[in-house]
This record gives structure tokens, C-alpha cells and sequence, in this order.
């Protein structure tokens, strides 16, 4: 078994398009983005409290001003975005019994997003300052600005698209590598020859299997590290998080490779293996959160996106990497890609052929 690891490693290794596919395209993948996120950008996203008092002139604005994109959601998942800088603050607008203003706009923002917070405030007080001068002369202000600032962790573009690019990385070779593979290994008869061995017909499948996984977690190596180094990639917890990483990459690899199996036994020739392996990985790559949000689709169908496998890894990924959850704080995450590997090779091991 070793030995047959050690053999498809080498051949791997040796292999351009396995290396470009595998390596060196996400990491251009990743300059790109990384390139993207140290441009920087001002991101006026804002919610609202949901205790706000709505009907003054301050709020109507505000919500309808081009500047600003108001997000919603619960008072703890606004919150939990707070904190991770997705928003660059939390409005909470209240009627003034305390001065001779109206009322006191009070901005909610992070360390996160201070760099954002200056033009935030820089707004709204023009937006009061209009107020003003379009009303009645009246003594004092329309509203006051008041700040407010809780510790938050900068979410950078690099922390969204680094697991995207991980499991785009990890899906692509697991489908594609063993399909071909193994699809070549029967068609020249190797694989016969090889079941004809006193080897164990199990230890050539897991021996090739090795091998892919060996290659595989060595890229997720060289990519974490890459995104670390040069971009500034978050890893919440430093070597713990990087383990659980590698863990997670492991799992989301070894439910690929079962598709990749099935696949190299129900294609009739190599002329379909793309054909198959995409109409799998596809779809994925546009709606399991790779290149965007998913939040950027259809609310209909976000119940049925969190069951697609990369789905799972990329989320897993992105809450342990930079939210500093463990693997046992994502148990909907691997339970769904623990239900694809049962499901998946108990097809496997139906449709496998040696010859």
C-alpha cells in the first residue's frame, strides 16, 4: 500500500497540469484578490437598531441616501457582523429629553472599521446640518452625534476569498485527479493486473487514494501560508486554527475523491469525465459562497445551498479561520460533509470497477 502511495505521489508531483490546477492557479487566484484587498475602499454599510425611532427627518435620510447600504437581520447577527467589520456601524437614533436637541444619533462601530467611521460621521452631521438649514430658525441642533467603539477584528477581503480559493483548489483536484486516474488505471488494465496481485484490493484504493490526499493537504500547506505571509490571511487562533484547517481539508478532500470514483466507474470514456466532473463542481463554484456571497442569491434557495458540500467546507472554513471557532463549534458544517462520505461511497463502492 505504501508503496502504491508513494508511486502516485511521485506521479502526481510529475504531473504540469496537476501542479498548475492544484497550485500555482489559486495561488494567481490569490494575488489577485489579495491585490484587491490591500487597495482598500471605503465601505459605508450600516444598520439600524431595532429600537431606532423611525419617524424623524434624520432617519429618512439616511435610509434614503445612495451613500449608505442598510443591512438587516437580527439584533445578534447585525451584531456579530459589527464585530467583524462587515458593517462599519450600528445607528441607534433616539428622541433628546437631555439638551435643547431633538434627538442624539449614536454610532456603534469597532476597531474593525475606524477607518471608516470618519466619513460615516462626516455624513450624518452634513445630513443634520441641512436639517438645520432647511428649517425653521430654532435654537440648538436637529440632532447631536455621539460615537461609541467595541473591539472587533478587521474582515479582510483575503479572509473571504482564501477558503474559496482552498476548496475550489481541493474539489477541482479530488474530482478530476481521481477520476482520471483511475478511469486510465482500468482502461490500460493496470488496475486488473494490479487486483490480480496478493495485494489486498482495498490497500491499491486506499494506497492511490494516500497519494492524492499527500499532494492535496501539502497545496492547502503552501496556500494557507501564502495568504498568511504576504496578505495578512487571518487565522484566529495561530497554529490551532491552521491544524483545524488542515482538518477540515482532509475531510472536504475525502468526500471529492468519492465523486471522483463514481465518476471514473460510470464513464464510458475519458470524453465524459469533464463533462461529469463539472456538472458536479460547477454549479458549486457559483453557489457555494467560492467567489461571492451567497448572500448575493435568491432567498428561496438558501435553505437548499447550505447542504451542497463545498458549501459546508468554505463556511467551515471561514468560521474557524477568522472567527476563532473550533471543529466542535461547527457540527452542522462536518455533519453535512459526513453525510455526503457516507452517502457517497456507499455509491462508490456499488458502481466500482477493476476492469
Amino acid at each position: 500500500m505504501l508503496a502504491i502511495a508513494k508511486a502516485s505521489l511521485i506521479t502526481i508531483f510529475r504531473s504540469p497540469q496537476a501542479v498548475f490546477f492544484s497550485l500555482f492557479f489559486p495561488v494567481v487566484l490569490i494575488v489577485i484578490f489579495g491585490a484587491l484587498s490591500s487597495g482598500g475602499g471605503i465601505s459605508l454599510d450600516i444598520a439600524f437598531h431595532s429600537s431606532s425611532d423611525t419617524n424623524n427627518k434624520v432617519y429618512r435620510a439616511i435610509s434614503s441616501s445612495p451613500v449608505f447600504d442598510i443591512k438587516k437581520g437580527t439584533d445578534a447577527d447585525i451584531e456579530d457582523r459589527l464585530k467583524k467589520g462587515r458593517i462599519t456601524a450600528l445607528v441607534d437614533i433616539k428622541k433628546n429629553t437631555n439638551s435643547d436637541a431633538g434627538y442624539e444619533v449614536h454610532l456603534k462601530s469597532t476597531s474593525a472599521s475606524s477607518k471608516d467611521l470618519p466619513v460615516l460621521e462626516t455624513i450624518v452631521r452634513d445630513i443634520i446640518s441641512r436639517i438645520n438649514n432647511n428649517g425653521k430658525p430654532v435654537t440648538g441642533t436637529y440632532a447631536t452625534v455621539t460615537k461609541e467603539e467595541i473591539p472587533g477584528r478587521v474582515y479582510k477581503m483575503i479572509d473571504f476569498y482564501l477558503p474559496g480559493m482552498l476548496g475550489f483548489s481541493l474539489i477541482g483536484a479530488a474530482v478530476f485527479g481521481v477520476a482520471f486516474v483511475f478511469f486510465s488505471l482500468r482502461e490500460t488494465l493496470v488496475l486488473k493486473r494490479m487486483y490480480s496481485t496478493p495485494v489486498g484490493k482495498g490497500y491499491i484504493v486506499v494506497g492511490e487514494g494516500i497519494g492524492r490526499v499527500v499532494f492535496q493537504l501539502t497545496t492547502a500547506v503552501v496556500l494557507i501560508l501564502f495568504g498568511r505571509f504576504f496578505y495578512g490571511f487571518t487565522l484566529a487562533n495561530g497554529w490551532v486554527t491552521f491544524m483545524e484547517l488542515m482538518g477540515l481539508s482532509l475531510l472536504g478532500l475525502l468526500v471529492f475523491m468519492g465523486f471522483g470514483f463514481i465518476i471514473s466507474s460510470v464513464a464510458k470514456n475519458q470524453n465524459v469525465i469533464p463533462i461529469y466532473a463539472n456538472l458536479f463542481m460547477f454549479p458549486q463554484y457559483f453557489l457555494s459562497g467560492t467567489f461571492f456571497s451567497k448572500s448575493a442569491l435568491p432567498q428561496s434557495i438558501q435553505p437548499i445551498l447550505k447542504f451542497l458540500p463545498l458549501t459546508a467546507l468554505n463556511d467551515s472554513m471561514r468560521k474557524v479561520s477568522f472567527e476563532g471557532a473550533h471543529l466542535w463549534q461547527v457540527p452542522a458544517e462536518i455533519g453535512i460533509l459526513l453525510g455526503w462520505c457516507v452517502v457517497i461511497y456507499a455509491i462508490a463502492i456499488k458502481v466500482f470497477k477493476w476492469d
